[in-house]
């Protein structure tokens, strides 16, 4: 940020400073009354100079006779770094992380479940109390979004990755199981900082910070007088001065960590913003971010600082310690952004497309529950595609695609291979150990050639989106070859081959058929049964299709090539076999639910025995 007066060091010294911290540091904090050492303005008389010192925080300040019976020793009036001798200041303070909560009876909106979930509320491992949610931050690779706090709040002593962590934190709401916000991702504790990121998985996020009303997008390095600004779960907004930089600090985690030195800065109370609740920091802020703030005094997006410590000696003056950002992002190779080459969300499914809306199933109340989310939003967005999976299911509720029949490519798949999406926990995909020695094939539930369509670019992209195995299903090597004449994989085609398509475009939703008794294979339930619904519009008008295949599954070594049957339905009771809810405006464009109005059910309906026999 802006830069202070250094005193009389050259530019460039200030780095050697930071460096004789950085590698002398941890040295100093070997002694038991030492508490942390940094960069600061020189204090006299309780005032800061604009003296540039190595500076010094002790957990007892006392004449050097005593020194010897506390075990620590004199600190020397002034230390030679570079050939410089640079003076030294000692102040009486000491430093604990901010995890530990009190009883409070105030409702506070900060401490409750939140759907979407933002910056400044209460979150934690769920065997622990509560802390901070710092912000909202993505994976520098794949653009996954994850929630930024401290390893102390969403890790803590006995936690590893992978456990559960909740929002509110249990101090304020202990209904773990209601309060799932995801799991632990990544962590770090060390010189680098006290950090940790958790998945979204249940909520949706918005990224502007609590009452600050601002989204960070860019990193910045603190500066000795910058004036700073943080929203925190117990404290709420509190505003600060930087007072020293490239701090060590020597914290006790507990049983069976100890005592760690970790690298930040230290912040003061800001005089001219004195905090409603009298504290800089209170327990249960750690985990908030610092954020510089404008010329005008206004909260910045230029983020300064991760929270992770308050000021413990009962001084009437009041510290903070935040990590530096840079340190923090590295070491859990996170972003403020997603990545620029993250997939487009336009190029996904366009329900637009036809020109009449083709909405994508609306999940059922439970199965919004069981939805992996991305981004807050249960709709994953691909090339020409979307889908929305299950969790407990690990397959696709739904696949919804876009077929530019006018403007589809030919291009090979040599070389491509199925890959779980980077973006989603693997534990929610089905991957290769399914399919490995049997006749079960990886079977595209949204079909490769229907999808690569549009400029180059984009069919080449969406050629190799099609290849997820959330677009995957489990299927019989002879899935296509029954008895029926493999109908179930030329519908699409038939659509343009029969009909007169406006525009030769079609809209279509397909997936499987999620039942109780499927049968379990190498740990998976294997669906038996799959649908598809073509929108498309002729003459003007849309129109509606929907179709329904029964897969025996009762013997994974044998099938009878009989078994595949393909139905047409009426998309009232696609619904009722599915579980979602579909738009108003395809089922209006059902015309051969008409036709079908009190028939028996449709597996009890003769199957097509040929294309011929579809109702356009």
């Amino acid at each position: 940020m802006a830069q202070q007066n250094q005193a009389t060091y050259a530019p460039n010294f200030m780095e050697k400073l930071k460096q004789f911290v950085r590698t002398r540091g941890a040295d100093y904090l070997l002694d038991k009354n030492i508490s942390s050492i940094g960069i600061g303005y020189k204090c006299v008389d309780g005032k800061r100079s604009r003296e540039v010192v190595i500076q010094f925080t002790v957990e007892t300040k006392v004449q050097p006779e005593v020194l010897p019976s506390l075990g620590t020793i004199l600190i020397p009036g002034a230390i030679v770094v570079d050939g410089q001798e640079v003076p030294t200041d000692v102040l009486e303070r000491s430093f604990q992380a901010s995890f530990l909560v009190v009883d409070e009876r105030v409702s506070n909106p900060r401490k409750i479940h939140l759907d979407p979930i933002v910056p400044g509320i209460s979150v934690s491992h769920h065997q622990l109390s509560a802390g901070t949610l710092g912000c909202i931050v993505y994976g520098r690779t794949d653009g996954t979004p994850y929630v930024l706090s401290n390893w102390h709040i969403l890790q803590g002593p006995l936690g590893q990755l992978g456990d559960t962590i909740v929002q509110p934190g249990p101090h304020d709401d202990n209904r773990i199981e209601r309060n799932r916000l995801g799991r632990l991702v990544r962590s770090h504790l060390g010189a680098a900082g006290d950090c940790a990121i958790a998945s979204i998985e249940t909520r949706n996020f918005d990224a502007s910070v609590f009452e600050l009303d601002v989204v960070p997008n860019q990193l910045g390095e603190p500066e000795l007088g910058d004036t700073v600004v943080k929203s925190g779960r117990t404290s709420g907004v509190t505003h600060g001065i930087v007072t020293r930089v490239h701090t060590m600090a020597k914290i006790n985690y507990g049983f069976p960590i100890g005592e760690q030195s970790i690298g930040g800065f230290e912040i003061s109370l800001d005089p001219d913003h004195a905090p409603t609740v009298g504290e800089l920091s209170q327990a249960g802020d750690s985990g908030s971010i610092w954020l510089f703030k404008t010329p005008e005094g206004q909260p910045s997006p230029i983020l300064a600082g991760l929270h992770f410590a308050g000021e413990s000696s009962g001084s009437p003056e009041q510290y903070a310690l935040a990590c530096y950002p840079r340190s923090v992002f590295e070491k859990l190779d996170i972003s403020l952004v997603p990545p620029q080459h993250a997939l487009p969300p336009e190029l996904g499914f366009n329900p637009a497309f036809l020109g009449p809306a083709v909405a994508v199933p609306k999940l059922s109340t439970d199965q919004q529950l069981d939805a992996v989310l991305l981004g807050g939003s249960e709709i994953i967005p691909y090339t020409h595609f979307s889908l929305a999976m299950s969790k407990s299911r690990r397959f696709a509720y739904w696949v919804a695609w876009n077929i530019d029949g006018g403007n589809l490519k030919k291009i090979t798949r040599k070389n491509l291979s199925f890959a779980l999406d980077p973006r989603l926990p693997a534990e929610y995909q089905v991957g290769d150990s399914l399919y490995a020695s049997n006749r079960l094939d990886r079977g595209h539930i949204a079909r490769r050639a229907d999808l690569i369509w549009g400029t180059m670019a984009e069919a080449q992209q969406a050629n190799k989106d099609s290849f997820f195995f959330t677009n995957i299903t489990p299927q019989m090597d002879n899935f296509n070859q029954s008895s029926q004449g493999g109908i179930w994989g030329k519908l699409e085609d038939a659509v343009f081959e029969q009909t007169e398509v406006d525009h030769l475009k079609v809209s279509v939703i397909g997936g499987p058929v999620f039942r109780t008794d499927d049968q379990v294979f190498r740990g998976v339930a294997i669906p038996r049964e799959f649908y598809k619904i073509l929108a498309y519009v002729e003459a003007g008008t849309l129109k509606v299709r929907a179709f329904l295949l029964t897969q025996n599954l009762n013997d994974l070594s044998f099938l009878n090539l009989d078994a595949f049957k393909v139905y047409q339905v009426s998309l009232t009771e696609l619904e009722q076999r599915a579980g979602f809810t579909l738009s108003d405006l395809l089922k209006n464009a059902d015309d051969f639910a008409l036709e079908v109005r009190g028939m028996l059910a449709p597996v009890e309906r003769q199957p097509l025995s040929s294309l011929s026999d579809i109702q356009w």
